[in-house]
């Protein structure tokens, strides 16, 4: 892309945001005719500070609207760069498994060793480090997909190396996710399926499921997400097999995610009857656990509720629902990431009903909880930008701060 003309990454680049040309402008406090002018090459973009404030809004660096490669920051140490975004790509671009169908494979790395990595991957997800996994998420993908490739088909320490390149796989679609780049989430969800559904794990395909579903939902397709989680939670229903706490918590998650999908094309019914569904099974689980990474229980299924009834345009209901959650001791026991995206989730809901002061607090309350979750996702972005946009006056302090660390303007 190095030989195209800045407007037409600039363009490329709000494409993969999916921003419309009039959010952009929006953003940028410009026209929609001056976006478009940008884009088509007839206005010529000249001034940095101008060239620094649409990479802020598209989150690139600003050497890569220039044509050149990006600069690594240093400091940054919650959100990640484009770089580690190329090298994550390029990681998920490597197919080591056809070489060795022309040289002998190599050492492959320890199983044991890898199993306690992806452990600690899943970990660091789950805390919101998004920094941090990002640069490790390169070396790991290789080093799973090293292994997957030397062991002999059907093998039990084949079946341990798909489901570790699996999870893995996962990890990297949950995070890509997290931070805006659907279509590479997408990719790594697609991957995890085909490769977990080698390690002969029916519950780790259904949990790859969902991260398929969760990419296509950000990409905007929100029937396909409702279809394909439906279609395998039909498959793991406890009255299809044991209801083992493990089976449990995937079917429930996969009727949360479905709901989601649900919420995102209007359905209400449908949505009532998925989260019921979910209540059930996490009723007959008993309390919150994290089989399969799913952190799935009661209280989750409240956080799913309040999220799918924002989506669905009833952000008095999440806000009531989010009172009831907040009395409930399951809450303060869940993992930072599960809590921080509710505080996003609840501040959407206050936005809309158009107390801002209260989204204010739940922006604050979801950084402190976990920053990456609230500076480095396009929601957080888009939910604060209208909180000050519409904010008479100026801004508190704390608002205004975390404005400044987030990137977005005042």
């Amino acid at each position: 892309m190095d030989e195209l003309p800045i407007g037409r990454r600039v363009a490329y680049w709000r494409t993969r945001r999916k921003l419309s040309q009039q959010v952009f402008a929006d953003r940028l406090g410009k026209s929609k005719s001056w976006v478009d002018k940008v884009e088509r090459g007839v206005r010529r973009l000249d001034k940095f500070s101008v060239i620094h404030e649409i990479a802020d809004v598209l989150q690139v660096d600003a050497q890569q609207l220039l044509g050149k490669d990006p600069e690594r920051r240093p400091e940054s140490t919650v959100c990640i760069d484009q770089v580690e975004v190329e090298e994550i790509r390029a990681a998920l671009e490597r197919y080591d498994s056809l070489s060795t169908f022309f040289d002998t494979s190599p050492e492959p790395p320890r199983l044991a060793e890898m199993h306690k990595a992806t452990n600690h991957a899943w970990l660091t997800f789950q805390h919101a480090k998004y920094g941090v996994l990002a640069r490790a998420l390169p070396r790991l993908l290789r080093d799973a997909q090293a292994a997957d490739s030397v062991y002999p088909a059907g093998s039990e320490q084949a079946r341990q190396a798909a489901s570790l390149l699996g999870q893995l796989y996962q990890i990297a679609s949950a995070t890509l996710r997290k931070l805006g780049e659907y279509d590479l989430a997408w990719l790594a969800a697609d991957r995890s399926i085909a490769v977990s559904h080698r390690a002969g794990d029916n519950l780790l395909t259904g949990v790859a499921t969902c991260r398929v579903g969760n990419a296509l939902l950000a990409l905007g397709r929100f029937r396909a997400a409702l279809e394909v989680n439906v279609n395998i939670a039909n498959r793991l229903a406890p009255d299809t097999g044991e209801a083992t706490p493990e089976r449990l918590s995937v079917y429930g998650l996969l009727l949360l995610q479905a709901a989601m999908a649900a919420a995102r094309i209007g359905d209400s019914a449908t949505v009532r009857d998925l989260v019921n569904g979910a209540d059930e099974a996490a009723r007959a689980l008993g309390e919150d656990k994290n089989h399969y990474w799913t952190c799935f229980g009661p209280t989750n299924v409240q956080l799913h509720r309040a999220a799918a009834a924002v989506e669905l345009g009833e952000s008095r209901a999440a806000v009531q629902t989010h009172q009831v959650i907040l009395a409930e001791p399951g809450f303060n026991a869940l993992l930072p990431e599960r809590r921080a995206h509710h505080m996003l989730d609840i501040a959407r809901g206050y936005a809309h009903l158009g107390e801002l002061d209260k989204a204010s607090e739940m922006l604050l309350e979801g950084d402190r909880l976990a920053p990456a979750e609230i500076r480095c996702r396009p929601v957080a972005h888009a939910v604060m930008s209208d909180v000050l946009r519409r904010t008479r006056g100026t801004p508190s302090a704390p608002v205004a701060e975390l404005a400044e660390q987030m990137g977005v303007g005042v």
